[in-house]
């Protein structure tokens, strides 16, 4: 960056004459955790167009690119920490991005099964990542989001959910495979219902406090 010196002539400060060097401050926040966090939401729409696809392959290539999306949620986080790559957007945006997946995923599954039996754990878990997002804003606020950090429980949760989802959205509802999708999708709806009860105990004090 090119530096000018100041009014008083024995200080330096930033050149903003330039709009293309001063403006590259505001772009630090596009590092490589940040852009696979992007792609993440950026496959989303291409998640449904693969899913509607009247191929026989489609299916499997959907399924492959939320394989791939969930890749990038575990390397997006791993590469932040490695490279002290760490930043307000991404602590922002990178939950965001899980939760726009999941929730489409099991929507488009919902729609395609058509039966209470994937519809329960799909809306236990959508319900939850609502409860959940809610009661973390709330905790920032009073500056006690870590009461309410990720445990071992939600991490469980989310390797469950994402591995149901891959088999769900591979295979065909009558394939005998498919059963073993909603059985660990069941799972991962106990264990939320689990992690919410967790979250809602280790925040209740704060949160009786400020009613």
């Amino acid at each position: 960056m090119a530096w000018m010196p100041s009014a008083k002539g024995d200080r330096m400060r930033p050149d903003t004459s330039n709009p293309l060097i001063f403006r590259q401050g505001s772009l630090s926040a596009m590092n490589i955790p940040n852009i696979l966090t992007l792609a993440r939401i950026a496959f989303i729409p291409l998640l449904v167009v693969l899913f509607y696809l009247p191929f026989s392959w489609s299916m499997p290539v959907a399924a492959g690119l939320f394989g791939l999306a969930s890749i990038t949620d575990w390397l997006d986080g791993y590469l932040a920490r490695r490279w002290n790559q760490s930043t307000p957007f991404g602590a922002f945006l990178d939950p965001v991005a899980d939760k726009l997946m999941v929730v489409v995923a099991l929507a488009l599954l919902i729609e395609r099964y058509d039966t209470l039996v994937l519809t329960l754990p799909a809306l236990v878990i959508i319900g939850r990542e609502i409860v959940i997002s809610a009661l973390r804003e709330w905790m920032a606020e009073m500056g006690k989001r870590g009461m309410v950090a990720v445990s071992w429980i939600g991490k469980l949760k989310t390797t469950l959910q994402m591995v149901s989802l891959l088999i769900l959205l591979a295979l065909p509802p009558t394939h005998e495979f498919a059963l073993l999708g909603v059985v660990v999708l069941y799972t991962a709806a106990i264990l939320t219902l689990w992690s919410m009860i967790q979250y809602l105990k280790a925040a209740w004090p704060h949160l009786s406090r400020s009613m």
